[in-house]
């Protein structure tokens, strides 16, 4: 009897292993041909050319090519005026870094020499020191005329070098108006145009009925972009100002002091010997 039970639950247990096999077969089969398709997908995805970046449509470059003809007109002067405040930041700074470097050369070499004659020789044809020594000899040896002879020979000495010396400043002070100008304005005409993109999201605002984000960004944009600008314009224009006339001080003061010694020298009765 439990010999014949065995059997029975022997011959269940195979008939149950032969039904479960083809289910697990089937299965497997499934797994795979939903697998291919996926794979198949994903295969051609990785090979494909990473996506083109998409151009923001309120950055500078929408600014300059689908701008408001006001938003385009003030970039244009601020751009005018930054490159003008950069060539004469450049100009000037070279200028007194020649007349510091010729003024250590003067000091050093110009009264050394056995005459003026000598020490005018000596100088840069085109330099200010040149200028200024070729004045004060002039005046020096040509002191004659109705109007000038009231004037004793050393007030007319002074005003000549005095007068050379001023125009020497004036050539290194010329185009720091322009830098003080642009420092001064430029933020306002930046603020102008921040001022004047508000106003258009206002109006697109009030139009549209309805305060959309597509109607607010690109005018609003445009308005934060002028106020960069208008402060990258400025800084520059003030520290170059503020630098230049630092520099000007010192190197005038060089040209003032050999313009000083040249006096001394002349009212010594030294004549300039040829």
């Amino acid at each position: 009897m439990i010999s014949r039970i065995a059997g029975l639950f022997a011959a269940i247990a195979m008939a149950a292993t032969l039904a479960v096999s083809p289910i697990n077969a089937s299965a497997q089969a499934a797994d795979a041909a939903s697998a291919a398709p996926v794979a198949a997908t994903t295969a051609p995805a990785a090979g494909e050319a990473p996506a083109k970046p998409v151009d923001n449509p309120y950055g500078l470059k929408a600014l300059v090519t689908h701008g408001h003809a006001v938003d385009q007109g003030v970039l244009v002067l601020l751009v005018l005026m930054s490159m003008g405040s950069w060539y004469i930041l450049i100009v000037r700074l070279w200028d007194t870094h020649k007349l510091s470097k010729e003024a250590k050369e003067v000091r050093v070499s110009f009264f050394k020499k056995a005459s003026l004659a000598e020490g005018l020789k000596s100088l840069s044809e085109n330099g200010a020191f040149r200028y200024i020594a070729q004045t004060a000899i002039e005046a020096s040896e040509h002191h004659e005329g109705a109007l000038t002879e009231n004037i004793d020979h050393n007030t007319w000495v002074t005003m000549n070098v005095e007068r050379a010396v001023g125009e020497v400043n004036g050539r290194l002070q010329s185009g720091l108006g322009f830098l003080a100008t642009v420092g001064s304005t430029s933020p306002f005409i930046g603020l102008f145009g921040t001022v004047w993109g508000i106003l258009q999201a206002l109006t697109a605002i009030g139009v549209a009925g309805q305060a959309s984000i597509d109607k607010v960004a690109g005018p609003v944009g445009a308005a934060l972009i002028m106020t960069a600008i208008g402060l990258a314009v400025a800084v520059p224009a003030v520290l170059g100002y503020n630098w230049l006339v630092n520099r000007n001080k010192a190197v005038m003061g060089q040209v003032r002091a050999f313009a000083a010694d040249l006096h001394g020298v002349l009212m010594g009765n030294r004549a300039v010997k040829r």
